[in-house]
């Protein structure tokens, strides 16, 4: 059994179809919205969605607080179902396709975590990328690359499929970070606890409406935050 989670904030034009979408792949999957008090309405669009659909649960969040609290949030949700063998998550914006989760799956079969990547071969960005969207998205794997000692190649990326028991090994209640750091945090718990990790090509499309919550604060946060964080786990290796 499969759960998909998706993030929402804001969401209203697109999270109907993205569902729909999902169910169309005819896979044992239960869907997880887990929206951030979203003023356009989301939440209450995917409650609405849930009389019709018996694999659909949302989670309503009171304020927006970040991917990392929502993310959390829902992973303790899952686990505590006790009935899923695979976890993915994806954007509620339709630059992570659902076409891509059949891939995904196929290679956990193999792998413990797999990421969706858009910078290994045969991946890509949409072309309305502007330059600096571009340079920040890699200069922030490279960073993560470099300072978090991650092995990968699109490190930041939020379409992923995790085995079960790899979220299990993590403790959800330490210190984690809010914003699109977490994602790189993640990967780094999951290197450290010496699980597998594998990248499928995938292109990562502009949203269909709405607009991108993605700025240059929202990096430049996430980027003292990793250097941070590496610096408290070398100096707690060192204690020990």
């Amino acid at each position: 059994m499969i759960a998909v989670i998706i993030p929402t904030y804001n969401e209203k034009g697109n999270v109907v179809r993205l569902i729909d979408e999902i169910d169309r792949l005819n896979l044992p999957i239960d869907v997880l919205v887990v929206d951030d008090n979203s003023p356009d309405g989301t939440g209450g669009i995917v409650e609405s969605l849930k009389e019709t659909k018996a694999n659909l649960d949302v989670i309503h969040r009171k304020k927006k607080e970040g991917i990392g609290p929502a993310y959390i949030e829902a992973f303790r949700y899952v686990l505590n179902k006790q009935r899923y063998d695979y976890i993915v998550h994806m954007d509620g914006d339709f630059s992570h396709n659902p076409k891509y989760i059949p891939q995904l799956l196929e290679a956990a079969r193999r792998y413990d975590v797999v990421v969706g990547s858009r910078y290994v071969k045969g991946g890509g960005v949409s072309h309305a990328w502007n330059i600096l969207r571009k340079f920040l998205s890699r200069f922030g794997n490279f960073y993560a690359r470099i300072i978090i000692g991650l092995r990968l190649n699109d490190c930041t990326g939020g379409f992923r499929c995790y085995r079960t028991e790899v979220l299990k090994s993590i403790d959800f209640n330490k210190k984690f970070l809010n914003g699109y750091g977490f994602l790189v945090q993640m990967l780094y718990e999951t290197q450290k606890n010496n699980f597998t990790i594998y990248e499928i090509p995938i292109f990562f499309d502009e949203r269909i409406e709405g607009t991108s919550k993605m700025n240059l604060n929202i990096m430049l946060e996430a980027f003292f935050s990793l250097a941070t964080l590496r610096l408290r786990d070398k100096f707690l290796h060192n204690e020990r």
